[in-house]
């Protein structure tokens, strides 16, 4: 089950895949609900979260305002705590998975720049990026007893519209032809290439799989060796 603000986009997605598709705002309490009510009346359970909805903006510390704060905190950190406990609070009444002594698996998305800090454009994404490793910590210890696991990743540089925004943004700022900010922030990737959706497509996998049942309140960097030692 795919949730997205772009209705028409998630339809989309979901059809190619064919999976089942839901227009949803996941700021907004009522839309989480739904979205995770949705699940247990079609399957009767929910086995896996994947708390992947972000957003990103960049611009000076100094210059941010009140309300570019709030609508960042608002996706990358109020949606994620409150999605995941809507979920949470459902796994931990269900029967465990077959075969496993899990009842659920949530993972999220963090980021590089939880560590490392943001860029000096970032500075309220890296926040949200930091308590989105720390909500999921507290989560694996909460959860535990209950035999649901929680983790999460932390992509680097990855070639996606999102990135795009940023590298538009920091052009624009510095006075750069676009694609500039992107080049710079690549061309320290040890592995020598920038990140690909589906280089974390395969961690997130592996996390929802039973290969990774005895794994919890980690923080996974998956980023071409970009940070070493976090």
């Amino acid at each position: 089950m795919l949730t997205d603000l772009d209705g028409p986009a998630v339809e989309r997605l979901a059809g190619e895949l064919g999976q089942v598709a839901i227009q949803g705002d996941v700021t907004v309490r009522a839309d989480i609900d739904r979205m995770v009510e949705t699940a247990y009346r079609r399957w009767g359970r929910l086995d896996v979260l994947f708390n992947n909805a972000g957003v990103i903006q960049g611009k000076p510390l100094l210059d941010l305002t009140e309300a570019d704060w709030d609508r960042l905190m608002n996706v990358n950190l109020r949606a994620v705590f409150f999605v995941l406990q809507a979920a949470a609070r459902r796994m931990i009444r269900q029967d465990p998975m077959p075969g496993s002594e899990l009842r659920g698996k949530l993972i999220q998305t963090a980021s590089i720049a939880a560590y490392r800090g943001g860029l000096p454009l970032t500075a309220h994404y890296a926040a949200s990026k930091a308590a989105v490793v720390s909500i999921t910590r507290t989560a694996a210890q909460a959860l535990a007893p209950s035999r649901i696991t929680s983790n999460c990743i932390c992509p680097g540089v990855v070639d996606t519209p999102m990135w795009a925004k940023l590298d538009a943004d920091w052009t624009a700022l510095e006075g750069w032809e676009r694609g500039k900010a992107w080049k710079r922030r690549t061309a320290g990737i040890p592995l020598g290439r920038p990140e690909r959706p589906e280089d974390v497509a395969g961690l997130v996998a592996f996390l929802a799989s039973a290969d990774s049942d005895y794994l919890t309140g980690q923080a996974i960097n998956i980023d071409g060796g970009l940070v070493m030692g976090s």
